[in-house]
Protein backbone atom coordinates (compact mmCIF):
# COMPACT_ATOMS: atom_id res chain seq x y z
CA UNK A 1 0.00 0.00 0.00
CA UNK A 2 1.47 3.51 -0.93
CA UNK A 3 2.37 5.98 1.62
CA UNK A 4 0.99 9.42 0.93
CA UNK A 5 3.36 10.82 3.39
CA UNK A 6 6.99 10.80 1.29
CA UNK A 7 9.80 9.15 3.21
CA UNK A 8 11.70 11.96 4.81
CA UNK A 9 15.36 10.83 4.14
CA UNK A 10 13.82 10.34 0.50
CA UNK A 11 12.28 13.67 0.07
CA UNK A 12 15.50 15.69 1.19
CA UNK A 13 17.71 13.65 -1.50
CA UNK A 14 17.51 16.24 -4.04
CA UNK A 15 21.13 16.57 -4.72
CA UNK A 16 21.12 12.74 -5.53
CA UNK A 17 18.18 12.82 -7.79
CA UNK A 18 19.11 16.12 -9.80
CA UNK A 19 22.68 14.76 -10.07
CA UNK A 20 21.27 11.34 -12.01
CA UNK A 21 18.97 13.77 -14.15
CA UNK A 22 21.94 15.69 -15.09
CA UNK A 23 23.06 12.65 -16.04
CA UNK A 24 20.49 12.12 -18.04
CA UNK A 25 19.96 15.09 -19.82
CA UNK A 26 22.03 17.27 -22.06
CA UNK A 27 23.80 19.94 -20.01
CA UNK A 28 22.08 22.34 -18.73
CA UNK A 29 18.64 20.75 -19.65
CA UNK A 30 17.52 20.21 -15.85
CA UNK A 31 15.56 22.84 -14.51
CA UNK A 32 14.02 24.03 -10.70
CA UNK A 33 12.92 21.32 -8.83
CA UNK A 34 8.99 21.14 -9.28
CA UNK A 35 7.98 18.78 -6.75
CA UNK A 36 8.43 15.69 -4.61
CA UNK A 37 5.86 12.70 -4.94
CA UNK A 38 5.27 9.72 -2.78
CA UNK A 39 5.20 6.04 -4.66
CA UNK A 40 5.21 3.77 -1.80
CA UNK A 41 7.24 3.05 1.51
CA UNK A 42 10.45 4.84 1.64
CA UNK A 43 10.10 4.85 -2.53
CA UNK A 44 9.96 8.47 -3.97
CA UNK A 45 10.09 10.39 -7.34
CA UNK A 46 11.29 14.02 -7.67
CA UNK A 47 10.46 16.18 -10.38
CA UNK A 48 12.19 18.28 -12.28
CA UNK A 49 11.22 20.77 -15.15
CA UNK A 50 12.98 20.24 -18.80
CA UNK A 51 14.35 23.38 -20.73
CA UNK A 52 14.65 21.15 -23.69
CA UNK A 53 12.88 23.16 -25.93
CA UNK A 54 11.45 20.46 -27.64
CA UNK A 55 10.01 18.59 -24.98
CA UNK A 56 7.83 21.81 -23.45
CA UNK A 57 6.01 20.80 -20.44
CA UNK A 58 7.66 17.83 -19.59
CA UNK A 59 9.83 16.77 -16.42
CA UNK A 60 12.76 14.29 -15.69
CA UNK A 61 11.36 11.80 -12.78
CA UNK A 62 13.96 10.17 -10.57
CA UNK A 63 12.83 7.62 -7.92
CA UNK A 64 14.88 7.64 -5.29
CA UNK A 65 14.34 4.27 -2.62
CA UNK A 66 16.14 3.38 0.79
CA UNK A 67 16.14 -0.04 2.53
CA UNK A 68 13.95 -1.03 5.96
CA UNK A 69 15.66 0.51 8.35
CA UNK A 70 18.58 1.97 6.48
CA UNK A 71 19.71 5.54 6.30
CA UNK A 72 21.51 5.23 2.85
CA UNK A 73 19.43 6.64 -0.09
CA UNK A 74 19.91 4.74 -3.24
CA UNK A 75 19.00 5.58 -6.75
CA UNK A 76 16.15 3.44 -8.66
CA UNK A 77 15.80 5.19 -12.18
CA UNK A 78 15.65 8.36 -14.01
CA UNK A 79 13.17 8.81 -16.43
CA UNK A 80 11.50 12.05 -19.15
CA UNK A 81 8.04 12.31 -18.19
CA UNK A 82 5.34 14.50 -20.07
CA UNK A 83 3.41 17.18 -16.75
CA UNK A 84 0.05 18.43 -16.96
CA UNK A 85 0.73 20.95 -19.69
CA UNK A 86 3.09 18.56 -22.08
CA UNK A 87 3.51 19.21 -25.24
CA UNK A 88 1.96 15.46 -26.89
CA UNK A 89 1.84 14.04 -30.47
CA UNK A 90 -1.89 13.26 -31.04
CA UNK A 91 -3.17 9.51 -30.53
CA UNK A 92 -2.23 7.16 -32.79
CA UNK A 93 -5.00 6.16 -35.37
CA UNK A 94 -4.27 2.39 -36.63
CA UNK A 95 -3.85 3.32 -40.74
CA UNK A 96 -7.01 1.21 -41.56
CA UNK A 97 -8.69 3.99 -39.64
CA UNK A 98 -6.75 7.01 -41.26
CA UNK A 99 -7.36 5.89 -44.71
CA UNK A 100 -9.71 8.25 -46.68
CA UNK A 101 -11.26 8.00 -50.24
CA UNK A 102 -8.61 9.53 -52.85
CA UNK A 103 -5.38 8.83 -50.98
CA UNK A 104 -3.98 6.40 -52.95
CA UNK A 105 -2.24 7.30 -55.87
CA UNK A 106 -0.20 4.98 -58.31
CA UNK A 107 1.88 2.35 -57.46
CA UNK A 108 0.03 2.05 -53.94
CA UNK A 109 -1.35 -1.37 -52.13
CA UNK A 110 -4.35 -1.51 -50.06
CA UNK A 111 -3.92 -4.67 -47.52
CA UNK A 112 -7.48 -5.94 -47.57
CA UNK A 113 -8.43 -8.34 -44.37
CA UNK A 114 -9.80 -11.92 -45.09
CA UNK A 115 -13.22 -10.95 -43.24
CA UNK A 116 -13.55 -7.99 -44.87
CA UNK A 117 -17.49 -7.45 -45.03
CA UNK A 118 -17.58 -5.85 -48.37
CA UNK A 119 -16.43 -9.16 -49.75
CA UNK A 120 -18.03 -12.49 -49.74
CA UNK A 121 -16.71 -15.38 -51.53
CA UNK A 122 -17.34 -15.85 -54.95
CA UNK A 123 -17.68 -19.23 -55.47
CA UNK A 124 -20.71 -19.94 -52.55
CA UNK A 125 -24.51 -19.27 -53.69
CA UNK A 126 -27.29 -19.57 -51.85
CA UNK A 127 -30.99 -20.21 -53.27
CA UNK A 128 -31.76 -16.45 -52.74
CA UNK A 129 -33.04 -14.24 -55.28
CA UNK A 130 -31.14 -11.04 -56.02
CA UNK A 131 -32.30 -7.99 -54.07
CA UNK A 132 -33.59 -6.51 -58.02
CA UNK A 133 -35.42 -9.83 -58.46
CA UNK A 134 -39.09 -9.93 -58.89
CA UNK A 135 -39.73 -12.60 -56.47
CA UNK A 136 -37.12 -10.81 -53.40
CA UNK A 137 -38.94 -9.13 -50.20
CA UNK A 138 -37.39 -6.14 -51.18
CA UNK A 139 -39.27 -6.19 -54.22
CA UNK A 140 -42.22 -7.07 -52.46
CA UNK A 141 -42.09 -4.64 -49.54
CA UNK A 142 -41.49 -1.83 -52.83
CA UNK A 143 -44.76 -2.84 -54.51
CA UNK A 144 -46.73 -3.08 -51.36
CA UNK A 145 -46.03 0.51 -50.66
CA UNK A 146 -46.93 1.93 -54.13
CA UNK A 147 -50.35 0.25 -54.14
CA UNK A 148 -50.56 2.12 -50.65
CA UNK A 149 -49.67 5.30 -52.53
CA UNK A 150 -52.66 4.72 -55.09
CA UNK A 151 -55.21 7.03 -54.41
CA UNK A 152 -58.96 7.15 -55.56
CA UNK A 153 -60.39 9.38 -57.51
CA UNK A 154 -61.40 10.24 -61.23
CA UNK A 155 -59.76 8.84 -64.68
CA UNK A 156 -58.29 12.21 -64.96
CA UNK A 157 -56.38 11.96 -61.81
CA UNK A 158 -54.63 8.64 -62.86
CA UNK A 159 -51.68 8.53 -64.55
CA UNK A 160 -51.84 8.63 -68.52
CA UNK A 161 -51.28 5.43 -70.25
CA UNK A 162 -50.61 4.98 -74.30
CA UNK A 163 -53.25 3.77 -76.13
CA UNK A 164 -54.25 0.67 -76.42
CA UNK A 165 -52.23 -1.13 -79.88
CA UNK A 166 -49.29 1.38 -80.09
CA UNK A 167 -45.47 0.71 -79.84
CA UNK A 168 -45.52 2.42 -76.71
CA UNK A 169 -48.27 0.58 -74.78
CA UNK A 170 -46.83 -2.75 -76.10
CA UNK A 171 -43.21 -1.66 -74.49
CA UNK A 172 -44.88 -0.56 -71.10
CA UNK A 173 -46.25 -4.31 -70.50
CA UNK A 174 -42.85 -5.80 -71.18
CA UNK A 175 -41.67 -3.21 -68.61
CA UNK A 176 -39.37 -0.28 -71.25
CA UNK A 177 -41.12 2.41 -70.90
CA UNK A 178 -38.05 4.68 -72.42
CA UNK A 179 -39.02 5.84 -75.48
CA UNK A 180 -35.39 5.94 -77.26
CA UNK A 181 -31.96 4.29 -75.91
CA UNK A 182 -28.07 4.86 -76.69
CA UNK A 183 -27.45 3.84 -80.62
CA UNK A 184 -24.31 1.72 -81.80
CA UNK A 185 -22.43 5.49 -81.49
CA UNK A 186 -23.70 6.47 -78.19
CA UNK A 187 -21.99 3.22 -77.02
CA UNK A 188 -18.75 3.44 -78.48
CA UNK A 189 -18.57 6.98 -77.76
CA UNK A 190 -19.28 6.85 -73.75
CA UNK A 191 -16.78 3.75 -74.12
CA UNK A 192 -14.37 5.87 -75.21
CA UNK A 193 -15.09 8.25 -72.56
CA UNK A 194 -15.06 5.99 -69.85
CA UNK A 195 -11.73 4.07 -70.81
CA UNK A 196 -9.87 7.55 -71.24
CA UNK A 197 -10.75 8.43 -67.43
CA UNK A 198 -10.34 5.04 -66.25
CA UNK A 199 -8.87 2.44 -68.46
CA UNK A 200 -5.63 0.36 -69.24
CA UNK A 201 -3.50 3.15 -70.23
CA UNK A 202 -4.22 5.27 -67.24
CA UNK A 203 -0.98 5.62 -64.59
CA UNK A 204 -3.03 4.08 -61.75
CA UNK A 205 -3.66 1.16 -64.32
CA UNK A 206 -0.33 0.92 -65.41
CA UNK A 207 1.31 0.53 -61.38
CA UNK A 208 -1.81 -2.10 -60.34
CA UNK A 209 -0.74 -5.37 -59.49
CA UNK A 210 -4.34 -6.93 -61.00
CA UNK A 211 -6.81 -5.67 -63.34
CA UNK A 212 -10.40 -4.86 -62.20
CA UNK A 213 -12.18 -8.40 -63.69
CA UNK A 214 -10.83 -10.96 -60.99
CA UNK A 215 -11.17 -7.84 -58.26
CA UNK A 216 -14.09 -8.54 -55.58
CA UNK A 217 -15.19 -5.01 -55.36
CA UNK A 218 -16.39 -4.64 -59.29
CA UNK A 219 -19.75 -4.66 -59.93
CA UNK A 220 -21.11 -6.03 -63.62
CA UNK A 221 -23.32 -4.28 -65.44
CA UNK A 222 -25.25 -5.59 -68.04
CA UNK A 223 -25.72 -5.28 -71.44
CA UNK A 224 -23.16 -5.05 -74.03
CA UNK A 225 -21.30 -2.34 -72.13
CA UNK A 226 -21.05 -5.58 -69.12
CA UNK A 227 -18.55 -7.32 -71.38
CA UNK A 228 -15.92 -4.32 -70.81
CA UNK A 229 -16.89 -2.16 -67.83
CA UNK A 230 -18.14 -2.59 -64.62
CA UNK A 231 -18.29 -0.03 -61.71
CA UNK A 232 -16.17 0.16 -58.28
CA UNK A 233 -17.08 -0.64 -55.10
CA UNK A 234 -14.34 0.28 -53.43
CA UNK A 235 -14.66 2.91 -51.21
CA UNK A 236 -11.46 3.96 -50.48
CA UNK A 237 -10.39 3.43 -53.97
CA UNK A 238 -9.97 6.24 -56.47
CA UNK A 239 -12.91 5.15 -58.75
CA UNK A 240 -15.32 4.29 -56.36
CA UNK A 241 -18.56 4.72 -57.82
CA UNK A 242 -17.27 5.23 -61.14
CA UNK A 243 -17.75 2.72 -64.29
CA UNK A 244 -14.26 1.33 -64.68
CA UNK A 245 -12.87 -0.92 -67.53
CA UNK A 246 -11.93 -4.39 -66.80
CA UNK A 247 -8.70 -3.73 -67.38
CA UNK A 248 -8.16 -0.93 -65.44
CA UNK A 249 -6.99 -1.52 -61.92
CA UNK A 250 -5.50 0.03 -58.46
CA UNK A 251 -3.78 -0.86 -55.49
CA UNK A 252 -7.19 -1.70 -54.13
CA UNK A 253 -7.86 -4.52 -55.56
CA UNK A 254 -9.27 -6.98 -52.94
CA UNK A 255 -6.57 -10.06 -53.57
CA UNK A 256 -3.71 -7.79 -54.17
CA UNK A 257 -2.12 -7.77 -50.73
CA UNK A 258 -2.50 -9.25 -47.70
CA UNK A 259 -3.38 -7.68 -44.31
CA UNK A 260 -0.30 -7.80 -42.44
CA UNK A 261 -0.21 -9.74 -39.16
CA UNK A 262 0.80 -7.61 -36.01
CA UNK A 263 4.50 -7.55 -34.43
CA UNK A 264 5.34 -10.06 -31.79
CA UNK A 265 7.21 -9.25 -29.37
CA UNK A 266 10.61 -10.90 -28.79
CA UNK A 267 11.26 -12.93 -26.22
CA UNK A 268 13.41 -11.15 -23.37
CA UNK A 269 16.99 -11.96 -22.98
CA UNK A 270 17.14 -12.00 -19.25
CA UNK A 271 14.41 -12.88 -17.17
CA UNK A 272 13.91 -10.16 -14.48
CA UNK A 273 10.67 -11.71 -13.13
CA UNK A 274 12.00 -15.03 -12.08
CA UNK A 275 14.12 -15.37 -8.51
CA UNK A 276 17.09 -18.00 -8.27
CA UNK A 277 17.31 -19.26 -5.05
CA UNK A 278 21.00 -19.32 -3.26
CA UNK A 279 21.94 -21.21 -0.07
CA UNK A 280 22.98 -18.85 2.54
CA UNK A 281 25.45 -21.23 4.58
CA UNK A 282 27.32 -24.33 2.88
CA UNK A 283 26.04 -27.64 3.49
CA UNK A 284 27.46 -29.80 6.73
CA UNK A 285 28.68 -32.32 3.87
CA UNK A 286 30.15 -29.96 1.77
CA UNK A 287 32.21 -28.49 4.86
CA UNK A 288 33.80 -31.99 5.83
CA UNK A 289 34.98 -32.56 2.17
CA UNK A 290 36.52 -29.29 2.13
CA UNK A 291 38.24 -29.99 5.10
CA UNK A 292 39.60 -33.36 3.79
CA UNK A 293 40.39 -31.43 0.64
CA UNK A 294 42.54 -29.26 2.54
CA UNK A 295 44.11 -31.99 4.92
CA UNK A 296 45.23 -33.74 1.63
CA UNK A 297 46.58 -31.08 0.31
Amino acid sequence: MRSRTPDRLCAEAVELARTAAEEAALPGMVGDHVEVAADGDRVVTHYFACEDPGYRGWRWAVTVARASRAKVVTLDETVLLPGPDALLAPEWVPWSERLRPGDMGPGDLLPTEADDLRLEPGWTGEDVPPPNSAVSEEMAELAEAEDADVAAGPPSAQPTTPLRGTIAAVAEELGMRRARVLSRYGLHTAADRWDETHGTKTPMAQAAPASCESCGFLVRIGGSLGQAFGICANEFGPADGHVVSLAYGCGGHSEAAVMPKPPRPSEPVIDETLVDPLPLRQAAGSEDESSEDLGHA
